[in-house]
């Protein structure tokens, strides 16, 4: 768990980091020594941006790949100008826009026998899921049960985010993969 004041730090280095590349078309330059040492530690972590509740940006990394302030200010940026979904944030935007951060634990193999099993062992709210087949692999945040709080709805709409048919999660033959995030978010 992240203290107040680390949480707060990872907002304002996320706003910043967007507000940099906005002015700049850089990335936000950052002295690593000022920076506390677990924010040091590599961690999958997605940076979330809505305006009026209405999504605007998500990107992130499942898995850890680097330290965990440095893919905050990557995805800030990313979420921002390179989210394929919507137009790049403008300047105008900026006060707008609502920062959530999700810092995930490591992904578990998930076993199931079946669809009705599968669908036993999902803690809708809890679970971050992630479904993979051959090539195509897709997650949602445990914040998506918000929306999508049945589970058959759930995983048919994270089939078709994958690029699978929706009801591919019923034949029994994805790999699923769960995890829990600890997510913050600006006042």
């Amino acid at each position: 768990m992240y203290s107040i004041i680390q949480r707060e730090f990872l907002l304002k280095l996320a706003r910043e980091a967007i507000n940099t590349y906005l002015e700049t078309g850089k990335e936000l330059d950052i002295n690593e020594s000022e920076i506390d040492t677990t924010l040091k530690e590599d961690r999958g972590v997605f940076v979330t941006l809505t305006i009026k509740r209405a999504l605007k940006g998500c990107i992130g990394h499942i898995e850890p790949i680097q330290p965990l302030y440095k893919d905050i200010i990557q995805n800030a940026i990313a979420a921002a100008f390179d989210d394929t979904r919507f137009d790049p944030l403008t300047k105008k935007e900026l006060d707008s826009v609502h920062i959530e951060i999700s810092v995930l634990s490591l992904p578990k193999a998930l076993p199931y026998k079946d669809s009705t099993d599968l669908l036993s062992k999902l803690t809708p709210k809890k679970d971050g899921v992630i479904i993979k087949k051959g090539f195509n692999r897709a997650t949602y945040l445990p914040q998506v049960w918000d929306d999508l709080p049945d589970k058959e709805a759930f995983l048919s709409s994270l089939c078709a985010k994958a690029g699978l048919d929706h009801d591919e999660w019923k034949k029994g033959k994805l790999e699923v993969e769960t995890y829990t995030v600890e997510m913050f978010e600006e006042d």
